[in-house]
C-alpha cells in the first residue's frame, strides 16, 4: 500500500492489477460510499446517462465496467436489458444488478462483432489501462446505429463551486473512504483523474474508435460529464 507521501497511482505496467485489486476491497462498501461521496446525486446522472440511449424497450445494453450494477438496474427499470461486465470479481460478486454478468478486461471483451444496442460506462474511463483499445472494442461490440453513454467526474464552472468541490474530492473523499472502507483506494479515486483526458481529446478519439455524433454534456454545473456517441456505420 502507498504512503501519504507517495503517489497512489500505480505504474502503467502494475494499473490493471492494482486497479482489480483495490475494487475487490472496496467491493462491499462501495455504494455507501458513493452515496455519500455524492450526496445522492449519483442517482439521477445515473438515469441521464441511460435515458441518453434513447433506445427503444428491449434493447440489450453492455455495462462495461458495472461495479455493483447501480446502471445496469437504472437500465432494467427503463425496459432494456443489461450485461454487466467488469474486471474486479469482488464488484460482480457484490452486484445488485440484473442480467448476466461477465468478468472481463474492457480491452478484450468475451462478445460477438455488433451484438448490443448501446454501451454504458460509469466512472471508469480512468481506470483503463489503454483506453483507446477499451474505446475500440465498444466500438467493436455495438451494432451501427447503437448508441454510447459515457458517465465521469467532472469539472464544475464555477470557480467557488470548483474549489469546494476539490477541497471535497481530494480531501474529504479519502478521510470517509479511509473510516468505511479502503482509505489508498479512496486516494487513488480523486488522483486518477489525471488519467482523464480533456473533451476535446476524448471526442477526437472517439471519433477515431469509430463514433460519430460525439456530444459532451455537463450534470450539475460540472459536477459530473456525460460523453454520448453514436457507432458509425464502419469503424476506421
Amino acid at each position: 500500500m502507498a504512503r501519504a507521501s507517495e503517489s497512489p497511482l500505480p505504474a502503467a505496467e502494475d494499473k490493471t492489477q492494482v486497479v482489480r485489486s483495490m475494487f475487490d476491497a472496496i467491493a462491499p462498501r462501495y455504494e455507501l460510499v458513493n452515496r455519500m461521496m455524492t450526496f445522492g446525486l449519483d442517482a439521477s446522472w445515473r438515469r441521464r446517462t441511460i435515458a441518453a440511449l434513447g433506445l427503444p424497450r428491449g434493447s440489450t445494453v453492455l455495462d462495461l465496467a458495472c461495479g455493483t450494477g447501480d446502471l445496469s438496474r437504472t437500465a432494467a427499470k427503463r425496459g432494456l436489458v443489461p450485461i454487466g461486465a467488469d474486471l474486479s470479481f469482488g464488484m460482480l460478486t457484490a452486484s445488485h444488478g440484473t442480467g448476466p454478468l461477465l468478468h472481463a478486461d474492457a480491452s478484450a471483451l468475451p462478445l460477438h462483432d455488433a451484438s448490443v444496442d448501446g454501451v454504458v460506462c460509469g466512472y471508469a474511463l480512468r481506470n483503463f489501462t489503454d483506453l483507446d483499445l477499451c474505446l475500440s472494442e465498444m466500438a467493436r461490440v455495438l451494432r451501427p446505429g447503437g448508441r454510447l453513454s459515457l458517465l465521469e467526474v467532472g469539472a464544475p464552472d464555477s470557480k467557488i463551486v470548483a474549489l469546494g468541490y476539490r477541497i471535497w474530492f481530494e480531501h474529504a473523499v479519502p478521510f470517509i473512504g479511509g473510516v468505511l472502507s479502503d482509505r489508498d483506494a479512496y486516494r487513488y479515486l480523486p488522483a486518477s483523474t489525471a488519467y482523464l483526458p480533456s473533451p476535446e481529446s476524448l471526442r477526437e478519439r472517439l471519433v477515431a474508435a469509430g463514433f460519430s455524433g460525439v456530444n459532451h454534456h455537463h450534470l450539475s454545473g460540472g459536477l459530473s460529464q456525460m460523453i454520448t456517441a453514436t457507432r458509425s456505420a464502419s469503424a476506421s
